[in-house]
């Protein structure tokens, strides 16, 4: 068979992007199909509000890729993770723990930057890099993996052939389910509520995490803004309660937000619209098909917490790439169940891992609450501490 490229990858988000600039630093030629014309802009109707905090490992990820030379400058450092309890009697928070990176001998566990800001910059690259090509508002409609390839077909007629197609089309993957690879998923009844605000005080490079009740709320650092310090928001509630705060109006929903943050930035405003996610945890039965390998939330989804949805990504992303190097053929099944079994231990343990800690944020009996701020001190306290944070960064 004849290649019109080496690679397919279907999904153009922050994981798909990150994908195809990955492989073509690897030596690859990788067209990426993205149904989307690739928001780029923080205000355009449909631009992607969330933050995403890359860790030290991924950052090397992106190093690698040629993308971290055009991030960094704007990027913000998290230098330090504090979780805070207020799930006391009172609306206020009794206990702060805070994780420094400095005490496992690094200046930072990572750095924080927007989701529509890190699509355009990606997109940039991308445009002028050799080897890399972008297939805006074209989708991928068929997939036929054969003994020597792949053939794609694409939803305005075209068809491309192909080595390897990776799936990196999302949480309710097409690619996935045309493969006939099921999930096992947990709906949790909550929804993350995102957007951005801005505060009187420094957030000091300190990611912060309350816990309450309904799920963590979480403020992650970003760039100021003509000299006004902004932060990030991931608010997490039980989907009756997010739908009352998605009715208030803006006084209304900012006085509530200012309750739920406890007062630790000073008083918050919302800088940018708010979007709304359902919160689920899912895993594939299968990280591949013929001449398919799955990858990012095609693969795996879990709640926002402790930064480790993406960067679970940019793993996936990594040991595929390092695997297909040298490879005499990068769509060979055996190479693909490689890929499968190198992953199945970390995205396991990473699930169950998160389940467990978003079933103790989302607790409302008063009992259960006063057992997850004794395990909070446990957690911070003697070798255990830096466990925990070496465990968090992969």
């Amino acid at each position: 068979m004849d290649f019109d490229t080496d690679i397919v990858v279907s999904g153009g988000g922050v994981a798909g992007l990150v994908a195809t600039a990955a492989f073509v630093a690897a030596g690859f030629d990788v067209t990426c199909v993205e149904p989307s014309p690739l928001v780029v802009a923080e205000g355009d109707t449909g631009a992607d509000l969330r933050s995403t905090a890359f860790l030290e490992p991924s950052i090397e990820v992106l190093r690698a890729a040629g993308l971290w030379a055009r991030l960094e400058g704007f990027a913000t450092d998290l230098r330090v993770m504090r979780l805070a309890d207020a799930g006391g009697a009172e609306n206020s928070i009794r206990q702060v723990q805070d994780f420094r990176a400095e005490e496992i001998g690094q200046e930072r566990f990572g750095a924080n930057l927007p989701n529509w800001l890190l699509r355009r910059e990606m997109v940039a690259h991308l445009e002028h890099l050799a080897g890399a090509r972008l297939e805006r508002g074209v989708s991928v409609v068929r997939h036929t993996g054969r003994t020597a390839g792949a053939i794609v077909g694409l939803n305005d007629g075209r068809q491309v052939r192909a080595r390897l197609v990776v799936a990196a089309d999302g949480r309710n993957s097409q690619l996935r389910e045309a493969a006939g690879i099921g999930v096992r998923r947990v709906s949790y009844g909550q929804k993350a509520l995102v957007f951005a605000v801005s505060h009187p005080l420094p957030h000091e490079f300190v990611s912060t995490e309350i816990h309450r009740s309904g799920g963590p709320f979480t403020l992650v650092p970003l760039p100021d803004r003509e000299g006004v310090p902004h932060s990030s928001v991931v608010w997490m509630e039980m989907n009756a309660r997010a739908a009352e705060l998605m009715a208030l109006d803006s006084d209304a929903f900012e006085d509530a937000l200012n309750a739920r943050a406890c007062g630790v930035l000073g008083h918050l405003r919302v800088a940018t619209g708010v979007g709304a996610w359902p919160i689920i945890s899912q895993k594939a039965e299968r990280l591949f098909g013929p001449r398919l390998a799955l990858i990012a939330e095609a693969a795996h989804v879990i709640p926002p917490i402790g930064a480790q949805g993406l960067n679970m990504s940019l793993k996936d992303i990594a040991v595929l790439r390092d695997l297909m190097v040298g490879a005499g053929d990068i769509g060979d099944r055996a190479l693909l169940e490689r890929y499968a079994r190198a992953r199945a231990g970390d995205i396991a343990t990473r699930i169950a891992g998160v389940d467990a800690l978003n079933r103790a944020a989302m607790a409302e009996a008063q009992g259960l609450r006063d057992l997850r701020n004794l395990g909070l001190r446990a957690m911070a306290e003697g070798p255990l501490k830096a466990a925990v944070m070496k465990a968090g960064l992969g």
